[in-house]
């Protein structure tokens, strides 16, 4: 049994994915369950549980600024989320952006 979540067993090629982006430090993932059109996840390869475990604000920067460029890349207009612990409704244990975009007509819950 393995410690790892699944997004280190992406990252170290023990499952596949639909992989749209990929750096030395990112991958970018298709949602498996997606919530969008478009439904992407951007995940640091550098493990945190959570967006507020990462201090550097130079990580910090660098993760939005990868999630920005990977959003810009399928559309024009989307939106960015991070879900921080399970009540703000985190399912994986290791940070992601979901970019979530395509709607013909915009999302039908705005926030």
């Amino acid at each position: 049994m393995s410690d790892k979540t699944i997004f280190q067993r992406i990252i170290d090629r023990e499952i596949p994915s639909d992989i749209v982006f990929e750096n030395d430090a990112y991958i970018a993932i298709r949602d498996i369950q997606p919530r969008a059109p478009i439904h992407v996840l951007v995940i640091p390869k550098r493990f945190s549980a959570r967006l507020d475990d990462i201090h550097d604000s130079s990580e910090l920067g660098e993760l939005m600024q990868t999630a920005i460029q990977v959003a810009r890349s399928l559309s024009p207009d989307y939106r960015l989320t991070v879900n921080v612990g399970k009540q703000g409704g985190q399912e994986v244990f290791h940070t992601h952006v979901h970019i979530l975009a395509g709607w013909e007509n915009g999302p039908q819950g705005h926030l």
